[in-house]
């Protein structure tokens, strides 16, 4: 009789389903905007489609991976487009011209030295973004907007604005394998979705199995809580900007070889896409909370959506208000799905004292 009147009272059934649903509202907008696509665009699931658009969406997935790890710590990066254009062109440089080491002598490179330098640079302005955050205490949104507008810039004295053309490299320095990043296959799939696999796979082991994650979700949950049980919170923040930084650099690696050129240009408003995948996964903007898997479907509802709008002729600017629109109904459903969990937790733990005192 005792264990009957303590037990917990279940939810109604209508209200499991509601949150069942709610949870997956991304798979389910992902499935929706397909069944909506194949019926409205007569060529969206042909072969070679499918090939474009599972480009464009690893774009997408890399970039908001690192976007997901910076939001679930309680911050934003808006420099993750400006790096991507930055670290194209470095790679492009790098390929054309090596580097001047003086005395008459050039340094070139080949194809695995060009990516780990390009790398480099990416996590090194990663790491200005954390130091900028954590040491001089300025707010994230203002110390990447910063950086967001100084690699703009300091992208195109590399070619005085211009674009690098003709990245093949050169078999003697060995850099003639590049275009491969962007264009090569192994076991029929795109080299680029290799890359994404092991991106994901790692970003995923990190956020779920490891102390590290547990730390980016406890800074984001409750930095100051997350500070005096002992979690070093700049050093985790420092690695979330580097992480997204690393990102960016291997946008920037890919689309310079995927288009055999490089543009300073090339990323611009890649940082909404981003954001926008990380929210439509499930990443809580108040941080601390969201999955790495939530975000690759993120990434997929948003490269649908974009591909499907372009092959049913939707002018660009109509596209943009329609992913406005989709970001928008993300949040509000998210914040709808926190409050009936919140409201169930409620009433389980009234039931439960209610059964505790009888």
């Amino acid at each position: 009789m005792s264990e009957i009147a303590t037990a917990p009272r279940r939810p109604p059934q209508t209200t499991q389903m509601l949150l069942v649903a709610l949870k997956a509202r991304t798979f389910i907008a992902l499935i929706l905007v397909f069944a909506f696509f194949a019926v409205a665009a007569p060529n969206f699931f042909s072969t070679a489609n499918m090939v474009i658009m599972s480009k464009h969406v690893a774009l997408n997935a890399f970039l908001a991976i690192g976007m997901t790890f910076v939001i679930i710590s309680g911050g934003i990066d808006l420099s993750v487009g400006s790096i991507v254009g930055l670290c194209g062109m470095a790679a492009g440089y790098l390929i054309l011209n090596g580097i001047d080491v003086g005395l008459g002598w050039t340094m070139h490179f080949n194809t695995v030295e060009i990516c780990l330098i390009v790398m480099a640079v990416g996590v090194a302005i990663g790491a200005v973004n954390g130091v900028l955050i954590t040491r001089l205490n300025v707010a994230p949104f203002i110390a990447t907007l910063g950086t967001l507008y100084i690699c703009r810039g300091a992208a195109m004295p590399f070619s005085d604005g211009r674009t690098f053309p003709n990245l093949t490299g050169s078999a003697d320095y060995g850099s003639d394998t590049f275009r491969l990043i962007g264009a090569g296959t192994w076991a029929g799939l795109p080299v680029t979705i290799w890359m994404l696999i092991a991106v994901a796979m790692l970003a995923a082991y990190i956020a779920g199995r490891t102390p590290l994650g547990r730390y980016i979700y406890a800074v984001g949950g409750n930095e100051r809580g997350a500070a005096l049980s002992g979690v070093k919170v700049d050093r985790i923040k420092l690695f979330v900007y580097m992480f997204s930084g690393l990102c960016a650099a291997l946008v920037g690696l890919i689309i310079s070889s995927q288009l055999v050129a490089a543009h300073p240009a090339t990323g611009q408003s890649f940082e909404l896409n981003a954001i926008a995948a990380a929210v439509l996964g499930g990443t809580s903007m108040s941080g601390g909370r969201g999955r790495i898997g939530g975000t690759i479907v993120g990434a997929f509802v948003i490269g649908v959506l974009s591909d499907g709008l372009v092959m049913m002729g939707v002018s660009s600017f109509w596209q943009t208000v329609i992913k406005g629109l989709v970001i928008i109904a993300a949040v509000v459903v998210d914040q709808a799905q926190q409050k009936l969990q919140a409201r169930v937790a409620l009433q389980a733990r009234v039931a439960l004292q209610a059964g505790a005192g009888a």
